[in-house]
C-alpha cells in the first residue's frame, strides 16, 4: 500500500478548531474561582452533542500503545453526535483527524501529538482514527453518544498516512 507522510503538530486550540476543541485548563477559556476560593473552575470546554434522539454516556477506554512509524489505515466517524477524549495517564497521545464531509484520502489527515493534559472533543461528523496511545496502556475518560441508531462509520484508505518517529 502507498502512504502519504504525516507530520505530526503541536496539538493547539486554533490549529484544531476545524475539527472541534481541545480540553485543558489554560488561560484561553473562560476560568473563574470557585468552592470558596479553593477551586479554580475551567468552564464549558466543549460542545457536548448527543444528537437527535441520543444521550449523553460517560466511559472510560483503554488503548494499547502503538508503534512508530504507524500506518493509518482508516478512518472513523460518529455521524449522530460529538465524541470527547480525556486522558487519565498523563502520556502525550497522537490525534489523527480529517474534515467531516465525503471520505477522507491520506492528503485530508492532520496529525497532532496531544499532551498527557489536553483532552479533544470531536465535532459530529469529524472523521478520526482510534486511540494512538503512545509508550504505554493508556486510559481516557470518553465522553459521547448512546442511542438507538448506528453512529460510526468506518472507511478503508486507498493511500495510507504515514506517521514516522518525530
Amino acid at each position: 500500500m502507498t502512504t502519504w507522510p504525516l507530520r505530526p503538530e503541536p496539538l493547539t486550540r486554533d490549529a484544531f478548531a476545524p475539527f472541534g476543541e481541545v480540553i485543558e485548563a489554560s488561560d484561553a477559556v473562560r476560568h473563574f474561582t470557585i468552592n470558596g476560593g479553593n477551586t479554580e473552575r475551567y468552564h464549558d470546554l466543549a460542545r457536548i452533542d448527543p444528537g437527535e434522539g441520543g444521550r449523553v454516556i460517560l466511559s472510560i477506554f483503554r488503548g494499547q500503545p502503538r508503534s512508530l512509524p504507524f500506518r493509518v489505515g482508516m478512518m472513523e466517524r460518529h455521524p449522530l453526535g460529538s465524541q470527547a477524549f480525556v486522558p487519565m495517564s498523563g502520556r502525550p497521545y497522537l490525534v489523527v483527524v480529517a474534515p467531516a464531509g465525503p471520505a477522507p484520502d491520506a492528503r485530508d489527515l492532520r496529525c497532532f501529538v496531544a499532551r498527557g493534559d489536553q483532552g479533544v472533543n470531536y465535532a459530529t461528523g469529524v472523521w478520526h482514527h482510534p486511540l494512538l496511545a503512545l509508550g504505554a496502556v493508556c486510559d481516557f475518560l470518553v465522553v459521547d453518544r448512546s442511542g438507538s441508531a448506528p453512529n460510526c462509520d468506518e472507511v478503508q484508505l486507498e493511500v495510507a498516512g504515514l506517521i514516522d518517529v518525530f
